[in-house]
């Protein structure tokens, strides 16, 4: 339905509260403050940088500027409290429902807003390097409690891939790890399996090593920093292998997944997670749709970009596209598994 003038201005307006917003949640995300309230309970200013540090000013206007959003309350004596519901949202990493992290990813591609439209002209591109520590940290710490919680039981649903990756010493490939988590994940879910992860992004593979340490998981779980393309060890001796929200992201796709299919043994299963975005391109898109897009235009694809010989896929992955990844690499077929209500993502099985 086309909108009127005003009904379009109406919407950017209300889109510049929302950019507001977001970029508000940010800085109390960076500053602990909300965690700060999550904890301590209601504060005022010169509470709240007791606790945190700051500036009493900056603090002031923060907090009622939150409060007049509508995120935080009023108490009386000038203090501001965060709800509960906002606060799990907003501090508890363990949450399904942890969206902090959102703030960050979004802050940090707007800082590469010159160098996306430089790349717009001239068909460049914007590295993930680029995005830097805030970004590759923001989507681990998005995914994490995805993996760690819901992972599991997502697998185990699923009979024959539960039987594979249950087998006494069984050996899983995780490419495309970033962080690490869904390998600790695995490991975890796993207990006599052990797990490679693999990732081209140096900063990624400390952080993955690092937070494998922590979980006392060093000796199961090792990570990588290679070229999955050509990098993977080809010699069938996987029982598994994974790729997370990663093929969108890549240059050459194709290449990726043939290495995948090479690595592990005949028959074993490959599977892709990735957005769960709809068959084919409808305007207006629902808002999965909308999200990735935001995504696609931001980050995801001038990465990609980067590669003169990208493909350019992009967040929007439709199924059919990879579905024609899967072929060119030498598979016979994709299926869509029996995973349902995991966040943003479908789980595909590559046959072969």
């Amino acid at each position: 339905m086309t909108q009127t003038t005003e009904e379009f201005a109406d919407r950017l307006f209300r889109s510049a509260l929302g950019t507001a917003e977001l970029l508000s949640v940010y800085l109390g995300d960076r500053l602990g403050w909300y965690r700060a309230l999550a904890e301590g309970g209601p504060a005022d200013a010169s509470a709240l940088v007791a606790r945190a540090g700051g500036t009493r000013r900056y603090a002031h206007e923060w907090l009622e500027q939150q409060a007049s959003y509508g995120i935080l309350t009023t108490v009386g004596d000038g203090q501001f409290a965060l709800p509960p519901g906002a606060a799990e949202v907003l501090t508890d990493a363990t949450s399904l429902n942890y969206l902090a992290p959102l703030a960050r990813t979004f802050a940090a591609a707007a800082v590469q807003l010159p160098a996306l439209v430089s790349a717009y002209r001239d068909g460049g591109g914007v590295s993930w390097a680029a995005y830097g520590t805030e970004m590759r940290e923001a989507q681990a710490d998005i995914n994490r409690p995805w993996f760690e919680q819901a992972l599991p039981r997502a697998l185990a649903g699923v009979a024959p891939l539960d039987a594979a990756l249950g087998r006494p010493g069984a050996r899983i490939a995780d490419v495309g790890c970033g962080g690490g988590w869904s390998s600790i994940a695995l490991a975890r879910a796993y207990p006599s399996a052990t797990v490679d992860g693999f990732d081209v992004d140096k900063p990624s593979v400390a952080m993955a090593n690092a937070n494998a340490r922590e979980a006392g998981l060093r000796d199961r779980v090792s990570f990588h920093e290679v070229d999955a393309g050509g990098g993977l060890p080809g010699d069938g001796g996987y029982d598994a292998a994974f790729a997370f929200e990663c093929v969108h992201d890549l240059p050459r796709p194709a290449s990726v997944l043939a290495a995948m299919r090479g690595a592990v043994r005949p028959g074993a299963p490959v599977v892709v997670m990735d957005e769960a975005v709809g068959e084919a391109f409808e305007a207006p898109g629902d808002d999965v749709e909308r999200l990735m897009y935001g995504f696609s235009t931001l980050v995801c694809l001038p990465d990609s970009m980067t590669d003169p010989e990208s493909v350019g896929t992009g967040t929007v992955m439709r199924p059919n596209t990879l579905r024609g990844y899967a072929r060119e690499a030498g598979f016979s077929g994709v299926d869509v598994l029996p995973i349902d209500d995991f966040g943003f993502f479908r789980f595909y099985l590559l046959t072969h």
